[in-house]
């Protein structure tokens, strides 16, 4: 809990260029501490992704981070995104069993337990201003955007810009200068 508060009230650039450094030096001995920095993350990619005026049906609409599949957060993703907001609009937590259950949101986290289904999943979305996060190295080889994989105790950050801006989603240069990048 005290990783996300610190790493929260820091700002910007220096968030994310903190946690990628704790990720690629620290280990991630607990699967806890895995997901406590992967929530952060997904915090933080709403204020390096722009989504058009289009991926909301509303001014008021908040914007949705989906989970589909086994919740590995617990209340961690929650509490990372409790009281947060993007362009005054508030974050908001959704949790989806399987690729029919997908509603509106605009970033899909695709837990572990989905990768079977990840083809299916993706093809849900596919079209609409949505960045997907999942957790396997070859996520991004199959259409995904952002990639979380956990190897040899740590957790890395590796983003597929050419699909991203085929879904219309504009990525902040500094959230690519500290990602591993598809070619």
């Amino acid at each position: 809990m005290e990783l996300l508060r610190r790493i929260r009230i820091a700002s910007g650039v220096v968030v994310l260029a903190l946690v990628v450094a704790s990720l690629t030096a620290a280990p991630t001995a607990a699967p806890n501490n895995e997901y406590a920095i992967k929530s952060v993350f997904l915090y933080n990619f709403c204020h390096f992704i722009e989504w058009p005026d289009s991926a909301f049906s509303s001014p008021n609409e908040p914007l949705t981070i989906g989970v589909v599949g086994e919740d590995p957060f617990g209340s961690l993703l929650q509490e990372a995104v409790q009281g947060e907001t993007y362009h005054n609009r508030p974050i908001v937590i959704e949790h989806y069993r399987g690729p029919k259950d997908i509603k509106r949101c605009h970033i899909l986290f695709v837990a572990r337990s989905e990768m079977g289904r990840s083809d299916s999943i993706l093809a849900a979305v596919a079209g609409r201003s949505v960045a997907t996060v999942g957790e396997t190295e070859d996520f991004l080889d199959r259409g995904g955007m952002i990639a979380l994989p956990a190897e040899r105790n740590r957790v890395h950050l590796r983003v597929n810009p050419t699909a991203m801006r085929q879904a219309s989603l504009t990525v902040s240069s500094k959230l690519l200068r500290v990602a591993d990048l598809k070619p």
